[in-house]
């Protein structure tokens, strides 16, 4: 006699893995220059980043020493540094980039946000 392998086959609902983009990226130049004022305020836990309605344009960024995290900001973790981003702000930054400059005229963070859609000539306010 032969033996006979029977098989089943059955469709199982599978969860498909969505990529995600982070939430910012700080370059090392933005890492280096949030230690050293993170380090120079003692008491501080993060460095909280939300936007405000204001400027020519519509939007601009805030940047503020953190105590505490609110219950809904958005933590990044990165190289030792604590970023908050406050829950009004989370889908203007996603994807964005924080660098850190330093010319002859001017030393400041700079954020390169792929959800931009304009800004105004100053560079201080942008739209989505």
């Amino acid at each position: 006699m032969a033996s006979r392998v029977v098989g089943t086959v059955r469709a199982v609902a599978k969860k498909r893995l969505i990529p995600t983009k982070a939430p910012l990226v700080l370059t090392p130049a933005a890492v280096n220059q949030v230690k050293k004022i993170l380090g120079e305020n003692p008491g501080t836990i993060g460095l909280k980043i939300g936007v405000k309605t204001r400027g020519c344009n519509g939007l601009t960024y805030t940047m503020e020493y953190a105590k505490e995290k609110a219950k809904f900001d958005e933590e990044v973790l990165q190289d030792g540094v604590k970023i908050l981003i406050d829950s009004k702000a989370q889908l203007t930054l996603l994807g964005t980039e924080m660098d850190y400059q330093t010319d002859k005229l001017a030393s400041e963070f700079i954020f390169n946000n792929p959800n931009i859609k304009g800004t105004c000539g100053c560079g201080e306010s942008f739209n989505v």
